[in-house]
């Protein structure tokens, strides 16, 4: 097959918004408040949309700027995400282009040229460049359809990514009072919904919130035993050929888990900011560009990243809040299908987060919403009722019945009355001097005979071998969810010992009991793939078929395989075998620019395994 030329021309206007859809971007119909937020800043009116990822954001700023005369302006904080939505516009004939560090000065001077005279559909740029007096000045002399604003939630300083280069965004409200602004965001709680709107100057924008849900994700978390083993279990089971993300929260871990999976066998890379430049972006490139690579990273790595086809996202170490583990969860199944979150934790990761957020220099203020977001999260890890009612709960949303997707609903967990020996650890955390860890301390309950014990005289306490009863690892269990809790808590000053809390005096005292999650050692969670993705032998080979056309074309035009087609669209191919282009038309993410110029190359790939 040979190279299509993808230099776009003019697209024909068109009278309405599911005229655009269809014909541009290959679908139907809109999803949840897609239609109404376009429609509204097509007409002009500002906006702040909150949108899941994977909910379609994108197309409310894309569309209104090809409803409206002049280009649209599209803030992005990552030269990664701008190059991914560029090559993707650039693939359905819109003409697009991006401003950033990455261009020399004649690029730099065609882009400008072509923004000025209205050439172009839209241009992406950083906040930085945008902010600058000379691009503002340009702005003033280009045709203007619109502003959006990115991942909008990076202006707010009690968010979880703030950028301080976004407080300068305000400008765009003083120098082009009469251009439609639009700022969006998957991720913002209440408080930061507030400081978004005041920071961007959108007090009266209209504010859409299209739900938190992501249906098609797993929820998963499991105790941290060996972790490095639970995550191999994990990924040779249910994903050994899919792409996915492992997070890790030192760039030490990074390389060594990275280098233990492409040991074990998996084409797996390490990204963090401690490596060389080149590699990083070498990195990126790979895993956007191959199907099947595994990503293990810091949280330097994602925000950029459009990959639709990420099958899970993996966590060795708790994040900081519910708010960067959401969004990092969200980076799987963008493409609406099945995805897993899988965390492995335990109480080494809450002592670790601690001592950081104490060690900090933000203001207390500061530390004391931290301290708030860590709680939540600690407690989202013991949870014994439904995660995604939690997670959504978090966010102010309510879901009305469990989800049936996540850990706590496939296998509900059990629980006990844990009043006595919670007891037994809070009083052996007293009696030893509230300054040791957990192992100590479980030494101590079960009785063990070591010389640590008899040199500090702790076989003489009334708590010595009071806890032969249970093992190690259920006392483990115990003294996490008592932290968890809030009635422990870690001496930071110290040197990691567990003390006592004033929410711990009703348990000690007998007037409240105590209900814990009981663990189950080497229990399996149920797999959120139990078989192949097509239980038909001909419709796997017919997808493999798919996969190979689109990497053969992707690696001609020198894009993403998915840029080409989603793998959504490649499952809707198998599933209704079309034979010709109008039956292939009425699949979704085929729009007429790409069905001319690959229509008949998947035509041919299913011809062939009918």
């Amino acid at each position: 097959m040979s190279q299509p030329t993808l230099l776009p021309t003019a697209l024909q206007p068109a009278s309405d918004a599911h005229e655009v859809l269809r014909r541009v971007f290959g679908y139907d119909r809109f999803r949840g408040h897609q239609q109404e937020i376009i429609e509204h800043t097509a007409a002009g009116g500002d906006a702040l949309v909150l949108m899941p990822t994977g909910g379609g954001k994108s197309l409310c700023y894309q569309i209104p700027t090809l409803l409206r005369h002049g280009v649209g302006i599209i803030v992005s904080p990552l030269i990664a995400l701008m190059e991914d939505q560029v090559q993707a516009l650039l693939q359905l004939g819109v003409r697009a282009a991006a401003l950033n560090s990455t261009l020399s000065l004649d690029e730099v001077r065609e882009v400008e040229s072509a923004l000025r005279t209205g050439e172009l559909d839209l241009v992406y740029i950083a906040p930085e460049r945008l902010t600058q007096e000379r691009t503002l000045a340009l702005l003033e002399r280009s045709p203007l359809a619109l502003f959006a604003i990115d991942e909008a939630h990076c202006v707010a300083q009690w968010g979880h990514d703030f950028r301080p280069e976004y407080l300068g965004l305000s400008v765009l409200a003083e120098r082009f009072p009469s251009v439609p602004r639009i700022a969006l965001t998957a991720t913002a709680d209440e408080r930061t919904r507030q400081e978004i709107a005041q920071r961007l100057k959108l007090e009266h924008a209209r504010v859409f919130i299209s739900g938190f849900d992501r249906p098609n994700i797993r929820y998963r978390i499991t105790e941290k035993r060996s972790a490095r083993e639970q995550l191999l279990r994990f990924i040779q089971r249910e994903h050994p050929d899919d792409a996915g993300i492992v997070y890790c929260l030192s760039r030490k871990k990074v390389e060594a888990v990275a280098e233990f999976l492409v040991s074990k066998g998996l084409n797996a890379l390490p990204y963090h900011a401690g490596l060389p430049a080149e590699q990083r972006a070498a990195n990126q490139e790979r895993f956007i560009r191959e199907e099947g690579l595994i990503m293990v990273a810091t949280i330097a790595f994602g925000m950029g990243i459009d990959k639709p086809n990420v099958r899970f996202v993996a966590h060795l170490d708790l994040p900081k809040s519910l708010e960067a583990y959401y969004q990092e969860t969200g980076r799987a199944g963008r493409d609406g299908l099945p995805a897993n979150a899988w965390m492995a934790y335990g109480l080494q990761d809450v002592m670790t987060l601690r001592q950081m957020l104490e060690d900090s220099e933000a203001a207390e203020s500061h530390k004391r919403v931290e301290r708030y977001k860590l709680e939540s999260m600690l407690a989202f890890c013991e949870l014994t009722t439904c995660r995604r009612q939690a997670l959504l709960k978090y966010f102010g949303e309510e879901m009305p019945a469990p989800c049936g997707n996540c850990d706590t609903c496939l296998e509900p967990v059990e629980t006990w009355d844990a009043t006595e020996a919670a007891q037994m650890a809070l009083s052996c955390v007293y009696r030893t001097g509230q300054r040791f860890g957990v192992n100590h301390l479980i030494d101590v309950l079960v009785g063990k005979d070591n010389e640590r014990i008899k040199q500090l005289r702790h076989d003489q306490l009334s708590t010595y071998g009071i806890g032969k009863q249970l093992d190690g690892t259920q006392w483990r269990s115990i003294f996490r969810q008592l932290v968890a809790h809030g009635l422990l808590t870690v001496d930071l000053d110290g040197y990691g010992g567990l003390r006592l809390t004033e929410a711990c005096r009703p348990v000690l005292r007998g007037e409240t009991r105590l209900e814990l999650r009981k663990e189950r050692p080497g229990k399996r969670t149920r797999s959120s793939r139990d078989s192949r993705l097509f239980d038909n032998p001909a419709d796997e080979k017919l997808w493999n078929a798919l996969r190979a056309c689109r990497r053969r074309i992707a690696e001609e035009q020198g894009v993403p395989p998915y840029v080409i087609f989603h793998d959504a669209t490649l499952k809707e191919m198998v599933e209704f075998r079309p034979d010709t282009e109008d039956q292939l038309r009425l699949l979704n993410g085929i729009g007429e620019r790409k069905l001319a110029l690959y229509g008949e190359a998947f035509l041919e790939a299913i011809r062939e395994h009918l």
